[in-house]
């Protein structure tokens, strides 16, 4: 396939294209995990429901802020977002994820044909936010490094529930040396608003994960001698939330697939 993008951008690699340009080329049909792309802007995990489940929705979020925090909410029917002027949620990310009654119908690279205008999307805050500064810092992120979409792994934790919502908290996976994690403590806990610090570290366990090399979404990654498993909570949670409560109808990022807001990443900083 034939991948189209902004003059000047359709050979530049990932790591040194603005925003737009990254949508453009998943508009083109570009289907890659986003780990890496147009580094220092925020990124984010999506999730769109029926109007009826969206006060449900916002409620999981607010009693869930470290896997859902909430960084922006359409207007019904409308697939736009004030994070990116000009952007389009139906068709802007590189791979979308389609649920019915709980169960994954679809996979499509844009969701133009599932659209109505009873839909209200969801953006939450994604831990692809931080890595920028944490590669600034010298810290590894091996999932960018290795090419490979970020481990993720639903835990025995639940969240706590919202009306019809329920579900575990999913947590993603980067190994970190050892004597580099308290410095990736402190420079994600500085977001709060993309997950911020890790809500584990080493023992994956005491989370429920017995193999780590088998995660419940992405890709598994490696992990080296003097290197500690850290987990962040994640926005697929509310596809595991999804899978637990069977709304009838639903609309998802797929994991790793997010979409790329026009806001730098210090932003939400604090």
């Amino acid at each position: 396939m034939t991948i189209q993008a902004p003059t000047g951008a359709a050979d530049a690699a990932p790591a040194t294209i603005s925003p737009a340009q990254a949508r453009s080329r998943f508009r083109a049909g570009a289907r890659v995990p986003t780990a890496g792309w147009a580094p220092g802007y925020a990124q984010a995990n999506m999730i769109i429901v029926p109007r009826e489940y969206a006060y449900e929705t916002l409620l999981f979020g607010q009693r869930n802020p470290k896997p859902c925090p909430i960084i922006d909410v359409t207007e019904p029917g409308s697939p736009y977002t004030a994070l990116a002027e000009g952007a389009d949620l139906r068709t802007d990310l590189p791979a979308y994820r389609v649920w019915r009654d709980g169960e994954l119908v679809d996979e499509p690279d844009e969701i133009t044909r599932y659209w109505s205008d009873d839909l209200v999307a969801f953006l939450i805050g994604c831990s692809f936010t931080f890595e920028t500064p944490m590669l600034a810092a010298g810290i590894e992120v091996r999932h960018i490094s290795a090419g490979s979409n970020v481990s993720m792994y639903s835990t025995n934790r639940p969240c706590r529930p919202a009306g019809r919502l329920r579900g575990p908290l999913v947590v993603s996976m980067r190994p970190i040396a050892a004597d580099r994690v308290a410095e990736a403590v402190r420079i994600s806990g500085r977001f709060p608003a993309v997950h911020g610090a890790p809500v584990h570290i080493g023992e994956p366990e005491a989370l429920g994960i017995t193999d780590l090399s088998k995660p419940d979404f992405g890709d598994p990654v490696e992990i080296r001698e003097g290197e500690v498993p850290v987990f962040w909570a994640c926005g697929v949670t509310p596809q595991a939330a999804i899978m637990t409560s069977r709304p009838p109808f639903a609309i998802t990022h797929a994991p790793g697939h997010m979409f790329i807001t026009d806001v730098p990443d210090h932003t939400y900083a604090v």
